[in-house]
């Protein structure tokens, strides 16, 4: 059976069941590692949700790992070949939830950071932790509460690092230097219920709004930047009708999401809507939410130094992306001018049998310390 000091504390922390917002010990665990270290532990509580920040050093450049130890539900614990908060290692592979997102990665940073700091216990600068177990959950009580705190503080941040799943077809192909935004909307559009063989006598929602859905799935709505696709405007649910097939119905209910570049803003999105909407003179209510804006870090020093650490471990050259859903770096890029997301293949996230294979493991711990070695040295 493979062993190591990073694939120990992984199974350890995925033996604690800590859906979300559970955090179920994980960090009180880590902290037993980090405080001997000489990190300064912070546990930071907002209703049911546990977070830690933990600094070693009082200066700059602040260089944060983050992450979150909350996982998904396991889904039908029946389906799994083994269970699912028993790490059992099969062919090769780690199983257990939150293998890959993100226990592995959490458990390849501390142990980096305890060889960095044996190697280098007078290295430049700062090394903390940021981690939450509100990640999978609503995200209203984790990493944006320790950003505002630490924003109230003056504490500043230079880089980070979160150690979300990017890899794709192998470790080290992909890391991701910026997320899009999330705006939903919910359109409700305003008719007039009647019977169906006498439609002067109502107002039909479904086709008063059909020209200007059409328009608003033909809109461009920007083109894009080098680092990002053009804004996506889809639809995700449409409702309208009684159930029976001779009445006109009273209003039409409408889902949307954009999933939005840094070409784009919440604001003019909005506008534009509205604008569309307005242009057809519609009756019609809206209801939006912000779940996330996009955050960008552009080729430079935090992206160079994780490329250079990849390379040297696995000599890939990576692909910086900013595809997939949205992540809590969008909470601390508000804080922090350089935020980057690495860590191991995520084909099998969020799914039963979730797995990591166990040759990455190490690799990764040896990542992450690398990228430490390039921007904090003596």
């Amino acid at each position: 059976m493979t062993t190591s000091k990073t694939l120990a504390l992984t199974e350890k922390l995925i033996a604690l069941s800590s859906v979300t917002p559970d955090d179920k010990g994980c960090q009180q665990h880590l902290i037993d590692i980090l405080t001997p270290l000489g990190f300064v532990c912070e546990t930071i509580q907002s209703n049911d949700v546990t977070n830690l920040w933990a600094r070693r050093g009082t200066t700059s450049p602040v260089f944060v790992f983050a992450g979150h130890t909350d996982v998904v539900p396991t889904g039908p614990v029946e389906q799994w070949r083994s269970l699912p908060f028993i790490p059992t290692q099969r062919d090769g592979k780690l199983y257990g939830r939150g293998a890959a997102d993100m226990k592995t990665s959490i458990a390849a940073m501390v142990v980096a950071c305890e060889e960095f700091i044996a190697a280098t216990p007078e290295h430049t600068g700062s090394i903390a932790f940021l981690i939450t177990s509100d990640e999978e959950g609503p995200a209203t009580d984790g990493t944006v509460i320790v950003c505002d705190k630490l924003k109230e503080r003056g504490e500043q941040i230079d880089y980070c690092l979160v150690g979300e799943p990017t890899s794709s077809a192998q470790l080290g192909d992909m890391i991701k230097n910026g997320r899009r935004g999330s705006l939903s909307g919910r359109l409700t559009i305003k008719g007039v219920q009647g019977h169906i063989a006498y439609p002067h006598l109502a107002q039909n929602p479904i086709h008063e709004a059909a020209q200007a859905l059409a328009d608003l799935v033909e809109e461009k709505w920007d083109a894009g930047n080098e680092y990002y696709l053009p804004t996506s405007w889809q639809m995700s649910n449409i409702n309208a009708g009684t159930g029976a097939n001779n009445v006109i119905p009273g209003d039409m209910v409408i889902d949307f999401n954009f999933r939005f570049s840094t070409a784009s803003t919440a604001e003019s999105l909005q506008a534009r809507v509205h604008a569309i909407l307005d242009r057809h003179d519609l009756q019609y209510d809206m209801q939006w939410t912000l779940s996330g804006l996009p955050f960008l870090t552009p080729r430079g020093t935090l992206s160079d130094a994780l490329s250079s650490a990849i390379h040297a471990e696995t000599g890939i050259m990576t692909q910086l992306s900013t595809t997939g859903g949205t992540s809590d770096g969008r909470f601390i890029a508000q804080i922090c001018p350089q935020v980057i997301e690495f860590g191991p293949p995520n084909a099998s996230i969020h799914k039963i049998d979730e797995h990591i294979e166990l040759r990455h493991i190490d690799p990764l711990k040896n990542i992450y310390r690398r990228t430490l070695e390039h921007l904090l040295p003596v």
